[in-house]
């Protein structure tokens, strides 16, 4: 089996605005003279159709980021069905619903899973959460902000489709990454998810993560057809991360509730991945940022309050 290449490819021509760090305000609001955080990378990995394996994809990303010295925590953000803790055999006794419900701090809830990563699980039939409201969503950031030991990267896992938890974890993230498979349903619903992003919400930069794929060309098929319809019709930047192939040691690793980078790291889906966690943590010596969470703030706030309105 071809092990897939991964690569980052901007197309040329198509600046990479830069996002604004967006904690400044509300550290200042709350603190006339705040300590000093560490800058934390937070990265939302979405895709419009379900079934691409993206709550997979998170959570090796997580283990191999961890293994190359990566302090990593992992949000489940499908709030109403979280899946990573089976994913990965843990079994937590409180999760997200306890910290809206301010019955425990956010570092009582975290869960540590394989490589020392921490994971914040979300409810499992928690319709009260399907979609955040302003006040949730402080609540939420407020929890973060009050860690002891903040993580040096943060992976959101979020729902699959275009609901306003999509919107909002992918707008509060350093960088957004939008997994889909060769299956032509999964571009189109790709393409609806970057096209809501970009025109409603002015999100400029997308990376592209094929995942599935039977070889390296198969990635680069997809990543064109895709952005041949995102040049023509919207203003954004598509960059291609590479792909992950289809690789049967994945399906034994999660009958197995294992991360497959853990029980099997040499099989080719596991390689891959491990040069996609490295492309993660080159990510952050490009990026220019100011300090704190990219996840919270007033400029944050108001552009949640939108998305939570409609």
């Amino acid at each position: 089996m071809t092990l897939s290449t991964m690569s980052s490819t901007r197309r040329p021509g198509v600046p990479r605005p830069r996002r604004l760090d967006q904690a400044s305000g509300l550290r200042a609001a709350m603190h006339p003279t705040p300590p000093a955080r560490r800058q934390v990378q937070v990265i939302a990995v979405s895709s419009g159709k379900g079934g691409v394996g993206k709550s997979n994809i998170v959570a090796n990303l997580a283990v191999a980021s961890a293994r190359q010295g990566q302090n990593v925590m992992v949000m489940d953000a499908d709030l109403a069905l979280g899946n990573i803790d089976i994913l990965l055999g843990l079994t937590p006794q409180y999760t997200i619903e306890d910290v809206f419900a301010g019955q425990r701090r956010l570092e009582e809830v975290l869960v540590t899973g394989p490589e020392g990563i921490q994971l914040l699980p979300a409810t499992s039939g928690g319709q009260a959460f399907k979609q955040l409201t302003h006040e949730q969503q402080l609540r939420l950031q407020t929890a973060f902000l009050e860690l002891p030991t903040p993580p040096d990267l943060l992976l959101i896992d979020c729902a699959a489709g275009i609901s306003a938890n999509v919107l909002y974890f992918s707008l509060v993230a350093h960088e957004t990454v939008v997994l889909v498979s060769p299956d032509p349903t999964s571009l189109t619903d790709a393409y609806a998810l970057i096209k809501i992003l970009s025109t409603r919400y002015h999100l400029r930069t997308f990376r592209l993560l094929v995942n599935k794929v039977k070889h390296t060309k198969e990635g680069k098929e997809v990543f064109r057809k895709l952005s041949l319809v995102t040049d023509r019709f919207l203003s954004v930047s598509l960059d291609y991360m590479g792909c992950i192939p289809s690789d049967e040691y994945v399906t034994m690793a999660v009958v197995q509730q294992r991360a497959v980078c853990e029980l099997y790291p040499r099989a080719p889906a596991s390689r891959a991945l491990t040069l996609l966690a490295s492309m993660l943590h080159d990510w952050r010596d490009t990026q220019a940022w100011q300090g704190g969470f990219q996840l919270f703030g007033p400029s944050a706030l108001a552009a949640t309050r939108t998305v939570t309105e409609g």
